[in-house]
């Protein structure tokens, strides 16, 4: 599966687990980490776990695993580590806290939202 593709996946899955404020950043350039974050809040831990699992099973019926995955057992910050795409889902709070989109502020950005669930990013 293409970057670009993986990306949008991952963002329309968040979203249909009815994710809180589905964030893509656009890293290329900017780091090593990863091309692209995809960061989404929960409501609660169980919503956090229920936004992951849903990831995991529509990536997994693409034929895409993680190469790994952190803090699912928390439930508090999920980590879905897919290589060049890294997904985050966070309690709302600890999304406040941690901040991730004011460390790469340059970082272009695309909100996911219902009525715009094709994300558009960069063809690889």
């Amino acid at each position: 599966m293409k970057t670009n593709e993986l990306v949008e996946a991952c963002g329309r899955l968040a979203d249909d687990k009815k994710a809180v404020d589905v964030v893509v950043m656009d890293l290329s350039g900017l780091t090593d980490i990863a091309d692209y974050f995809v960061i989404a809040s929960g409501t609660g831990e169980r919503h956090v776990r229920t936004i992951a699992d849903g990831i995991r099973e529509g990536m997994k019926q693409e034929g895409t695993l993680p190469f790994a995955v952190e803090g699912y057992d928390e439930g508090r910050w999920v980590i879905l580590d897919y290589q060049n795409v890294i997904v985050h889902v966070f309690l709302e709070s600890l999304r406040e806290l941690y901040d991730l989109e004011s460390l790469w502020i340059e970082a272009k950005r695309h909100r996911v939202t219902k009525e715009n669930k094709d994300i558009e990013v960069g063809n690889e």
